[in-house]
């Protein structure tokens, strides 16, 4: 079953830290957003494979984008 990781506020993504076929464990930091001056970590939300990143590094993203998906 696939977990959809959505970007929890607006901002610009400064850092994607996995790629696609990486095992994660929950709680594995993926990517971080850059937002109000401030570096927020993205969590894996599941243990799985990531199978598709929907955003670069540099990217902008509005609240509730979809950043990549874990399977």
């Amino acid at each position: 079953m696939a977990t959809d990781v959505t970007a929890p506020m607006s901002g610009r993504i400064s850092e994607v830290l996995c790629k696609v076929g990486d095992q994660v464990n929950c709680e594995d930091e993926l990517m971080i957003l850059e937002a109000l001056k401030m570096e927020n970590p993205i969590w894996s939300p599941v243990d799985g494979k990531i199978v598709e990143i929907k955003v670069a590094a540099g990217a902008m993203v509005e609240s509730n984008q979809l950043l990549l998906i874990i399977e």
